[in-house]
C-alpha cells in the first residue's frame, strides 16, 4: 500500500534499545500504581478503552509491513536517521518517565478516577495537559522512521490522533466533572500538547 524507505541497522538497534527502555519504565509504572489501584474506588472509562484501541491500530500501522535494512551501515544516512530515532526514543522515554512520577497513583492506563483522585498541575503537567500521549506519538515516529515507514504516517497518523481524542475528550469529562472550576483555570492556562499553541 505505502512505499518503504530504506532502513539502516543503526537506527533499528536505536529504536531497540529505547524500546526496551521504555518498556521497563511503563512496567515499573503499572507496578507502583498495582499497589496504589486496591486503596482506591475506581471508575473506569469504556470509551478510553476505544481510544486506546484505536491508537494502538495507529501505532501497529506505523510499524507493520516489511522493513527493507539497505542503508550501509556505517553510513552518514544510516546514523543521521539512528541519532534522530535515538533523540525520539530519549524524548519518549524521559516524558513518560516525568509524567508518571508526577502523577503517581493517579496514574493509570483506562481513564479513570479514584476517591482519593488529585488534580495534578505539576511537572510536565504544568506545561502540557496530556505528557504521556505526546510521549507515545514520538514513539510511533521513532518506529515508522527507524523501520523506514515513514508513509506509513499518513494513515497511522489520523488513527492515532482519533483514539487521543476519545480518551482525552473522556479524562477531560471526568477530571472536569471531579474538580469543577479547579479544572476549567488549569484546562484555561495549558495547552494539551504543544506549550503555548495547541
Amino acid at each position: 500500500m505505502w512505499r518503504n524507505d530504506p532502513a539502516g541497522l543503526p537506527g533499528i538497534a536505536a529504536f531497540a534499545i529505547g524500546l526496551l527502555f521504555f518498556l521497563v519504565v511503563a512496567l515499573l509504572a503499572a507496578r507502583r500504581r498495582a499497589g496504589a489501584e486496591a486503596r482506591g474506588n475506581a471508575t473506569r472509562s469504556r470509551r478510553s478503552m476505544l481510544g486506546i484501541a484505536v491508537q494502538a491500530l495507529g501505532v501497529v500501522l506505523a510499524g507493520a509491513g516489511r522493513i527493507d535494512v539497505t542503508l550501509d551501515p556505517l553510513g552518514t544516512t544510516a546514523w543521521a536517521e539512528a541519532t534522530i530515532v535515538a533523540l525520539l526514543m530519549a524524548g519518549t522515554v524521559g516524558l513518560f518517565t516525568w509524567a508518571s512520577r508526577t502523577m503517581g497513583r493517579n496514574w493509570s492506563i483506562v481513564a479513570r478516577t479514584r476517591d482519593d483522585h488529585r488534580l495534578v498541575a505539576t511537572g510536565p503537567f504544568a506545561i502540557i495537559r496530556h505528557p504521556i500521549y505526546v510521549a507515545l506519538f514520538l514513539l510511533m515516529l521513532a518506529m515508522a522512521i527507524a523501520y523506514g515507514h515513514v508513509s506509513h504516517l499518513i494513515g497511522a497518523i489520523p488513527l492515532y490522533a482519533i483514539g487521543t481524542w476519545l480518551r482525552i475528550g473522556e479524562e477531560e469529562r471526568l477530571l472536569g466533572a471531579l474538580f469543577g472550576g479547579a479544572y476549567d483555570d488549569y484546562a484555561r492556562r495549558v495547552r494539551r500538547f504543544v506549550p503555548g499553541v495547541f
